[in-house]
């Protein structure tokens, strides 16, 4: 092999390092998930060639969620070391996940609990201290209303976006049937509601969690609508929001 050959893979070889460290920052920014037409046109590559550096990313360690058709999600990337924490952020942690532990329901709680645990049992000594000592901390004397379905399975259904169908009562004590594309789970002073799609109002529509009845998660998708629909509810949510604001 003569020198000039081997220049010439040396440079190749930098030169698809490279584009797999630029696709890397592509995933990592901008709003997901991203198809490998945008990603193709940001790297000034062909879409077969993302989909080639995207099997590589994967290979070497990086978990990307997605598929040609849908877009890809960076979820895990195993090229960043394990992060650190400022003092603030620290506390801000903590007090988040003990809001979580007040508010959440039995499987988030839970949750909460072992995430602080986990911080306790990986953080530097000093800061580990803090954990056990924070001065911020958070309680409710009136908690919100204790949901009357399973939670945990509505936000799986969420991420799957799979429709579900519930009984539903509302404040005048009215009974209907409800079959949702489910959006969105906020929690509240008072309630914790559904942000979702209605099927039978075509429209966007808030339920009580508290005042739902025999869920049933169903086999039929709404895949890949949640993330558009959710930003569509929101912006709404904010337009109506604005329209009030400025008639006072």
């Amino acid at each position: 092999m003569t020198v000039s050959d081997i220049r010439f893979k040396l440079i190749c070889s930098m030169s698809r390092t490279a584009r797999l460290f630029q696709l890397m920052q592509a995933l990592r920014s901008g709003p997901s998930p991203r198809t490998s037409v945008q990603l193709a046109q940001d790297l000034g590559v062909s879409p077969r060639t993302v989909h080639r550096d995207i099997d590589a990313l994967r290979g070497l360690g990086a978990v990307i969620d997605g598929e040609a058709g849908f877009g890809f999600t960076l979820i895990e990337d195993a090229t960043l070391p394990p992060l650190g924490f400022t003092n603030d952020e620290l506390e801000a942690l903590v007090l988040g996940l003990r809001e979580v532990q007040l508010i959440g329901d039995p499987a988030l709680s839970d949750a909460a609990s072992e995430a602080l645990r986990k911080l306790q049992g990986r953080l530097p000594q000093r800061q580990s201290h803090r954990l056990s000592h924070a001065v911020l901390t958070a309680t409710r004397f009136n908690r919100p209303a204790i949901p009357t379905i399973d939670v945990a399975d509505l936000r799986q259904a969420a991420w799957d976006e799979r429709v579900v169908e519930f009984a539903y009562t509302d404040a005048k004590g009215a009974d209907t049937r409800r079959r949702v594309n489910p959006l969105s789970i906020v929690y509240m002073d008072r309630a914790s509601v559904l942000l979702s799609w209605c099927h039978l109002r075509q429209d966007f529509r808030v339920f009580r969690l508290d005042r739902m009845q025999a869920m049933d998660v169903s086999e039929e998708s709404f895949r890949p609508k949640r993330v558009p629909l959710l930003r569509e509810a929101i912006a709404r949510i904010r337009a109506e929001r604005e329209a009030q604001d400025q008639e006072t």
